[in-house]
């Protein structure tokens, strides 16, 4: 074969069938004038690798597939390692988070997928390597280095798995540490399997409420059509409750994002599920909104709540609040500023009480660890401190001191607080567990409710979202720890636990 020859037939491989023709007559023309084309399949970029066969040649010469193929291989190969490789780096952050400032984010949503749904990266990751597989990358070192580093990598999956499914030792040693009076009228679940979070129901990975759950939508909670002042009643559709207990639950989202359709599904769906009624709340963001109207919105859903959710079917002789990240902060803040009127303008005289309160991932000192209260080891990134003054307060903490001091549940802690139940992740990146630990050792020092509290190893921010086996256990602690506060409030008209609660 000559030289021309050869380079007229590599720029005409991988033409469409129809040039396939062109390929022919040209090579009809040329010193190959005996030659045959055999072209396999569809002449595709892939397939249509020719053999060329002349008097010259007799044995014929094949234009060389076997190291194209090669190369393909070789790239999948490659292409299979650096999959590998990601798939490993999201293990490895989900145990240990980076603690830099500019990777603090990032590093939350690859841990916070990552950790929640272990057993779903593990799907997708043998998914992937079938897929390479057929690909050819198993035909040089790097496929099969790869599918080492896949290995190790399920490997911690499958600990990151046997972690979440852990969580319910650790609520249950919370419980035992501050125990609350045992409930005999109500089945309580003993751990997330006994809620309607079971394992046949995480296998899909959103939370889809089941059909004895109604939802209400976009109730007015404020009088004024805003679409900010909105809340949804979340109740049990079949059998409609009558006088029974209401959970409040605040979204979160950096007090500039978030929606109350978004959040805390897998708790209220189960306490819908049980006979309580749920009221999930929207409220005036930032940039637009300036403190306090985050807080005073959430007041005034409140008020609502006790002034209408007997409506819904709902009791307001006991209401508990909820809420995670900066929900969990204005949570905490609602419970523990009943009767402050700073917060209540126009509705001073509303009844804003709560009689329970479970904050979750909650920023609990809004001065970013620059106030009087020292610290105590939390370790605040300094964006947190830059939203609240840009976006939040819109003011430097230097100017008003006060008023992030006001905004701060640390700073407003109390003896007649309601009983707490506060959770939170050892390597959330977004907020410090020191200042949950801070929390509540100071509550505990001066409340007359009982303070419990819950640190899940290995747990991102975050964690309730979505249906996964540590959240289906944070679910059943939070209805057990609900249940007996509130039978223990019925059966003695005071907070379950009304004793002090040392931090020991």
């Amino acid at each position: 074969m000559t030289p021309t020859c050869r380079r007229n037939l590599w720029v005409l491989v991988g033409v469409e069938e129809h040039n396939s023709r062109l390929l022919r007559g040209s090579l009809a023309e040329g010193p190959l004038s005996a030659a045959g084309v055999v072209v396999y399949g569809r002449a595709t970029a892939r397939t249509c690798l020719a053999g060329v066969f002349s008097a010259d040649d007799p044995a014929g010469s094949l234009v060389n597939p076997p190291v194209v193929r090669k190369d393909v291989g070789m790239a999948w190969s490659w292409a299979y390692l650096a999959v590998s490789l990601l798939g490993a780096a999201l293990v490895v952050n989900a145990f240990r988070p980076p603690r830099i400032a500019l990777l603090c984010v990032p590093s939350f949503f690859a841990g916070w997928y990552t950790g929640e749904l272990p057993l779903w990266h593990i799907v997708w990751q043998a998914a992937t390597t079938v897929g390479f597989g057929f690909a050819g990358a198993f035909a040089s070192w790097p496929g099969w280095t790869g599918l080492v580093v896949a290995g190790i990598s399920w490997a911690g999956l499958g600990v990151l798995a046997m972690i979440g499914h852990d969580a319910r030792d650790v609520f249950v040693r919370a419980e035992e540490e501050v125990p609350l009076p045992p409930v005999e009228d109500v089945v309580l679940p003993r751990h997330g399997g006994e809620t309607m979070w079971h394992f046949a129901r995480l296998a899909y990975p959103l939370p889809v409420p089941v059909r004895s759950v109604q939802v209400i939508r976009n109730v007015d909670y404020a009088g004024d059509g805003t679409r900010a002042h909105r809340l949804d009643v979340v109740r049990r559709r079949d059998d409609p409750p009558v006088r029974a207990p209401v959970l409040v639950h605040i979204h979160g989202g950096a007090w500039a994002i978030g929606d109350k359709r978004e959040q805390g599904l897998p708790l209220m769906y189960e306490l819908a599920r049980r006979g309580w009624v749920c009221a999930s709340v929207n409220y005036r963001l930032s940039p637009r909104a300036t403190w306090p109207d985050h807080v005073v919105d959430c007041k005034r859903a409140v008020a609502w709540v006790r002034a209408h959710i007997a409506e819904h079917g709902g009791d307001p002789s006991f209401i508990a609040v909820t809420g995670g990240s900066a929900g969990g902060h204005l949570s905490a803040l609602v419970a523990l500023s009943a009767g402050d009127r700073s917060f209540q303008p126009g509705f001073e005289d509303e009844d804003t009480s709560v009689d329970a309160c479970v904050p979750l991932y909650g920023v609990y000192d809004m001065t970013a660890g620059r106030g009087r209260i020292e610290p105590a080891n939390a370790r605040y990134d300094k964006g947190l401190l830059r939203l609240l003054e840009r976006q939040v307060f819109k003011r430097r903490f230097e100017d008003a001191p006060r008023i992030f001091e006001d905004a701060s549940p640390l700073y407003r802690v109390r003896p007649d607080a309601p009983a707490f139940f506060v959770v939170h992740g050892v390597n959330d990146t977004l907020v410090p567990v020191s200042s949950a630990r801070q929390f509540v050792e100071a509550l505990r020092a001066v409340s007359k409710s009982p303070v419990l509290y819950a640190e899940l190893p290995f747990t991102q921010h975050a964690f309730d979202i979505l249906p996964s086996m540590r959240s289906a256990h944070v679910v059943a602690a939070i209805v057990r720890f609900l249940e007996r506060v509130r039978h223990g409030t019925l059966r003695t008209g005071e907070p379950a636990g009304s004793t002090p609660v040392g931090a020991g």
